[in-house]
């Protein structure tokens, strides 16, 4: 354990070292990669030393006790030790919990779903005060809420918020919250008294990393289909529907646009040469998708 903590100290000096250097100061992205990784062990090397302290202060105090001969120098080094050898057990026990393997997700920000449950209108203002609560306990420690999207219910609750909470270990203070929750009491909405049980469910997920897929136009199927049916106008001479086939991974999507707008779509249209690009911050994958002058798009 002890050589551990020898080798911890060590990475420790030289990611301080390294938050000095102009390099460091002048790459914005490798400065927070440093500086987010100088903070993970600050808290194991500051007990190391805490320990280092406490081993040197008992050892001097043994000495002084084996050499000295003056009653009240004696009584000073005996009361030292009365105080310093209780801490030693105690902070090594703390030094094993914080080299205990951690969750790699621990550092990261979180997505927060909230969503009603059983309960009807009752449990839709449950969810309102259950978020109202995370919220307030963002603010305690300083982090940031970024609602991404809400449904409102008639009686002033929500059916559903989405939240992203950015921060300091954010995923290692919530990751417990998942689950089922659930009330009991009088609800607002309630007239006759009665008690109602009212369920919501709370998901905290890890915010994913942001992922680069590119989709080359030459791994692309596209298939153009007219639509089906009895008859009607354009329904069987128009290509309205199209399906794209990524032939590696055999994923598919397609799209069948009304048929007000069927007459500015076409099978002999060429798309020109462009890129798309989409991020979800949840799944952290960012797709680019390129397609070539020559590939055919029915829009």
């Amino acid at each position: 354990m002890f050589e551990r903590l020898e080798q911890t100290e060590a990475r420790y000096e030289e990611l301080t070292q390294a938050l000095a250097l102009p390099e460091t100061m002048s790459d914005s992205a490798k400065f927070q990669r440093t500086a987010k990784a100088h903070s993970e062990i600050a808290p194991i090397v500051e007990k190391y030393r805490e320990y280092k302290d406490l081993t040197r202060g008992i050892s001097e105090s043994k000495a002084m006790l084996a050499s000295e001969t003056d009653l009240d120098m004696r009584a000073y080094a005996e009361e030292e030790l009365a105080k310093l050898e209780p801490r030693v057990g105690a902070v090594q026990e703390e030094l094993k919990v914080l080299l205990l393997p951690k969750d790699p997700n621990d550092e990261k920000n979180v997505v927060l779903e909230i969503r009603a449950g059983t309960g009807g209108d009752e449990s839709t203002l449950f969810v309102a005060e259950v978020f109202r609560m995370y919220n307030r306990y963002a603010e305690m420690h300083k982090w940031k809420v970024e609602v991404l999207s809400t449904s409102e219910s008639g009686v002033g609750g929500l059916k559903e918020v989405i939240a992203l909470i950015e921060g300091d270990r954010v995923y290692s203070r919530l990751k417990y919250e998942s689950g089922v929750h659930r009330v009991q009491r009088v609800p607002a909405t309630e007239q006759q008294g009665r008690v109602h049980t009212s369920a919501i469910t709370v998901a905290v997920l890890p915010e994913a990393e942001d992922v680069d897929v590119k989709i080359e136009a030459k791994d692309l199927r596209i298939d153009t289909f007219c639509s089906s049916g009895p008859g009607g106008q354009s329904v069987n001479t128009t290509y309205s529907a199209v399906r794209i086939t990524h032939m590696k991974s055999r994923c598919r999507n397609s799209r069948t646009p009304s048929l007000k707008n069927a007459s500015r779509w076409s099978a002999r249209e060429t798309v020109p040469r462009r890129s798309a690009l989409t991020t979800s911050r949840r799944t952290g994958l960012r797709i680019i998708a390129s397609a070539s002058p020559s590939t055919s798009l029915t829009r």
